[in-house]
């Protein structure tokens, strides 16, 4: 089994959806990926925290053995993020975004992390995510997550991070977005072409789509989940399902590996949606995982 490095934001977020609405929530790219990461391998968080972020809310990852050598914490407030869903549940619309203490943040890693063997870059400046990779070693293999703000801002810096990591997990706008082409399908070719061996797309209700180099695509859909809360965090949950199952293995992975941490993924992203922030997915154990997952094995076989 081997440790994995997440490098994110640690945040409060205030949402509203159709099913309700929270304010100052816990979330953060950095929690979602860790929560789920840690129940299949060990995980270090490398992030910066104001003197509003609460002690119990860094239990929650203590409590999953998660690794906060990394956490820094500075004077000032924790990044704050606002935003909500209309009847589109695929798509967040920002009311506010307030970095405060992240915006100033520059990943240092402690020494004892610059040798972690999977490697994951949440959604971070592209600056920030080479900085990492400047600093660890010899990773086993690295992915990476963006968003519009820095396709649209910082397409030079990110087209750098692309050519430096093995597999890039994207949802389906950003997909088109990145390549300009007209649908996630087209787009997933060209993205390998920009540097990663395979490209995660993350489709929402619909699933994901696996593209990698030597073999082209593999489509599953997602877990069945019939009221969806909140989808935020969706992604970095998946995300650390992904890199959860990956490490796990402790070893460089295959296609079929892949394939199969896409399906952890799927259905710990699935735990996340019922509820708003990580409430759900701070509750999953290792137990909830395995029912899940003979459940989806059922609706996909």
């Amino acid at each position: 089994m081997s440790q994995i490095l997440v490098v994110g934001s640690l945040a409060y977020d205030s949402i509203k959806t159709p099913s309700g609405s929270v304010s100052r929530t816990l979330g953060g790219s950095a929690n979602y990926f860790s929560l789920a990461a840690s129940l299949l391998a060990p995980v270090r968080v490398v992030g910066v925290i104001g003197d509003d972020y609460v002690d119990a809310d860094k239990n929650l990852l203590l409590q999953r053995r998660v690794d906060l050598s990394g956490l820094e914490k500075v004077h000032g407030k924790t990044f704050h993020w606002e935003g909500f869903y209309d009847t589109n549940l695929n798509e967040a619309q920002t009311l506010k975004t307030e970095l405060n203490v992240f915006e100033s943040f520059s990943p240092k890693l402690p020494a004892q992390f610059k040798d972690s063997e999977f490697v994951f870059l949440a959604n971070i400046a592209p600056e920030l995510q080479l900085q990492v990779l400047e600093q660890v070693r010899r990773p086993k293999f690295v992915g990476m997550d963006t968003m519009n703000y820095w396709i649209t801002s910082k397409k030079p810096a990110l087209h750098e991070v692309l050519s430096k990591v093995d597999v890039l997990l994207i949802n389906e706008t950003e997909s088109e977005m990145l390549t300009g082409a007209p649908n996630a399908i087209a787009a997933a070719s060209k993205l390998v072409q920009m540097g990663p061996q395979a490209v995660v797309i993350k489709r929402g209700e619909y699933g994901f789509a696996l593209y990698t180099k030597s073999e082209g695509f593999h489509i599953l859909p997602a877990f069945p989940i019939e009221i969806v809360v909140d989808p935020t965090g969706a992604g970095d949950t998946f995300a650390g399902g992904f890199f959860g199952y990956l490490a796990s293995l402790g070893r460089v992975p295959t296609v079929t590996d892949m394939k199969a941490a896409c399906v952890a993924g799927t259905i710990l992203a699935s735990f996340t949606i019922q509820d708003f922030g990580v409430k759900a997915i701070a509750e999953v154990t290792e137990a909830h995982l395995n029912l899940r997952r003979e459940k989806y094995l059922k609706v996909i076989c």
